[in-house]
């Protein structure tokens, strides 16, 4: 009998064993931007370099830009992405910021990662049409979902620089297919 209950917890170990969830994804090492179209193509954009300090994970995002087109709209210079008549730009967040993430709380690489559009036949930068990716890990990477913005916000320094200015307040909800990049994954 002591063999037959041996034997029964032995293979319930095993069942628990190999139903366990695989390891959580975590926030280490260099990996790949991808942003994915309405058609379900993808575009491989950068890569993000994570490097654990203690409680915090710093990043350094590289884009490719070999895969941008320089536009220059309003005065400035932008790296852009072309496609389905619509035009996407990087923009750099531009005040000095801590570089540092959690598994719970993404917003400056999110900040790190705004874009505006506008249509190809649209003259100059429409800052009112920003792009925020809101990032949520998953077991597979970051998955980004695009939310609309006005990127005039960030026209003037924002009071506290060690906080990041999109807010739930400032952002507000779209349609992943009505843009030409319709996520946005690192893995």
């Amino acid at each position: 009998m002591t063999s037959l209950r041996l034997k029964g917890l032995t293979f319930g170990l095993a069942l628990l064993c190999h139903a366990a969830p695989s390891a959580a994804w975590e926030l280490d090492g260099t990996r790949t931007i991808f942003m994915h179209t309405r058609e379900g193509g993808e575009v491989q954009v950068g890569t993000v370099t994570f490097t654990p300090a203690g409680e915090t994970v710093r990043f350094a995002l590289a884009l490719d830009h070999a895969k941008f087109t320089d536009y220059f709209l309003s005065m400035k210079e932008f790296k852009c992405l072309e496609g389905q008549g619509e035009v996407q730009c990087h923009v750099p967040y531009p005040y000095p910021h801590a570089g540092t993430v959690t598994r719970t709380d993404l917003r400056w690489l999110e900040h790190a990662l705004l874009f505006l559009f506008k249509t190809q036949k649209e003259f100059g930068a429409r800052l009112w049409n920003g792009l925020y990716y809101q990032l949520e890990v998953t077991d597979d990477g970051l998955v980004g979902t695009p939310q609309a913005i006005d990127l005039n916000l960030i026209s003037a320094p924002p009071e506290d620089l060690t906080v990041p200015p999109y807010g739930a307040h400032e952002r507000s909800e779209i349609d992943p297919q009505s843009r030409w990049f319709s996520g946005l994954r690192i893995r």
